[in-house]
């Protein structure tokens, strides 16, 4: 069993930046692909990114890439998006994933409970 904890998230201006963090627990944690989701209002949960356990591959969305940069701390189970030039777009709740690569949605084994980002316009 894993455990994802995210933290992070808030309110941030147009533009802004925010950085999200994703501490995973339990057995083989760092042996997954891990990821990020998110969910609108209203709207289905979809895929962020993603970066596999060598760190080697990663993957994005085409509506962030360019502003959102993941990475992950093997040492320390964490996985990060850096999210620049935040558009209201972005707004929802974000969700850590964790499974096999290529970790789409029906491949995630694991998810976090949420962290909402609000971007305000």
């Amino acid at each position: 069993q894993v455990q994802l904890v995210e933290s992070g998230g808030g309110t941030v201006q147009a533009g802004g930046s925010l950085r999200l963090s994703c501490v995973a627990s339990g057995r083989h944690s760092n042996a997954y692909a891990m990821g990020w989701f998110r969910q609108g209002r209203g709207k289905e949960r979809d895929f962020v990114a993603r970066i596999n356990w060598r760190r080697i591959m990663t993957d994005y969305a085409d509506s962030v890439k360019g502003r959102f940069t993941i990475s992950r701390d093997n040492a320390n189970d964490t996985v990060y998006p850096d999210m620049n030039n935040l558009k209201s777009d972005d707004t929802g709740v974000y969700y850590c994933a964790a499974g096999p690569w290529p970790l789409r949605r029906v491949d995630v084994t694991y998810w976090g409970k949420g962290t909402l980002v609000t971007v305000s316009s």
